[in-house]
């Protein structure tokens, strides 16, 4: 049974949860504050114009900004008392019923209803296959492969190896990408060096749990679904993508150390160890905010999956 759901013979019914003004003010001002923590370093590099190879990538790529980052909302079936008055009750979505304010699941499902079902779908899908080990990160190999320094997306880090030595260990072993999004940025040759053709259409079928990918793309999942899941659910799945992130590029060919980033030799069997425990942790905390990610898509989902059931 999923969390904020209670069974009635065989449906699924959601519990409306009420906060006090009290309560769901300091729960926005928390949130904000979190949020403010988390992007300070990008909102300072901002204002002076200064690129970052690394962190850049969570607000470039995914197209979320600080603002919306700090943006609260408890989610589908919360009543917030006194809050028409407030600029919570301003947020698209948001229905008032006298002085309360909660989310209008009809209007929501019916611009969010088919992407909250493909992201349930999604994340249990994901959820439920066995985890992958063995990439090694080298998807950021490929996307250098038989490229010149010059080429290279990242032109204020080094690489690491030379050239030859770069593709040498893109050639080492077969590639065993299963994420769309970092395969579709592989070079040319590097393509047909992976174990399997990826497609965006193929994406339900390929996405597993130790892919870093999909655990950074939880956050885009949860942005998108604003304001029908809990804000503090979104703002942990950034702070999981940060932390994926930062693995990345450790383990890329490119020489983060001028970042502060120490570098991982996924070329050497230290490094590909190391790698690996860290893989797996984060992959265990991925696993988490999915099934924290499919609760949300119940609750607010809860009327069509009854319906279903019936």
């Amino acid at each position: 049974m999923r969390p904020g759901m209670v069974v009635a013979g065989l449906t699924w019914r959601p519990v409306e949860i009420d906060l006090a003004r009290h309560e769901w003010e300091s729960a926005a001002q928390a949130h904000a504050e979190r949020a403010d923590r988390l992007t300070a370093g990008h909102r300072q590099r901002r204002l002076t114009g200064t690129p970052h190879a690394v962190e850049d990538f969570l607000f470039t790529y995914y197209r979320f900004s600080p603002t919306a980052l700090r943006r609260w909302s408890p989610g589908a079936g919360v009543r917030m008392r006194d809050a028409a008055g407030h600029e919570i009750a301003r947020q698209r979505f948001m229905v008032a019923a006298g002085p309360d304010v909660r989310v209008d699941r009809t209007a929501y499902l019916q611009e969010r209803g088919e992407l909250a079902r493909f992201v349930r779908e999604l994340v249990i899908t994901t959820a439920d296959r066995p985890p992958q080990w063995g990439c090694f990160a080298r998807h950021e190999w490929a996307m250098v492969y038989r490229m010149t320094p010059e080429q290279v997306r990242h032109q204020s880090l080094p690489l690491r190896l030379d050239p030859r030595e770069t593709d040498a260990v893109v050639e080492a072993a077969p590639l065993v990408c299963t994420h769309f999004d970092a395969y579709r940025f592989f070079t040319e040759p590097a393509r047909p060096l992976n174990t399997r053709t990826l497609t965006r259409d193929a994406v339900m079928r390929h996405e597993q749990p130790g892919c870093l990918h999909a655990g950074m793309d939880l956050y885009t999942w949860a942005m998108k679904l604003a304001p029908g899941i809990p804000s503090e659910l979104a703002l942990d799945c950034f702070e999981l993508a940060m932390r994926l992130r930062a693995l990345d590029m450790r383990a890329s060919p490119y020489d983060t150390t001028s970042l502060g980033y120490t570098p991982i030799a996924i070329e050497t069997p230290t490094g590909r160890a190391e790698f690996t425990a860290l893989q797996r942790e984060y992959a265990a905390s991925a696993q988490v905010l999915r099934r924290r990610l499919a609760d949300a898509c119940d609750l607010v989902l809860a009327e069509q999956l009854d319906a279903q059931r019936q």
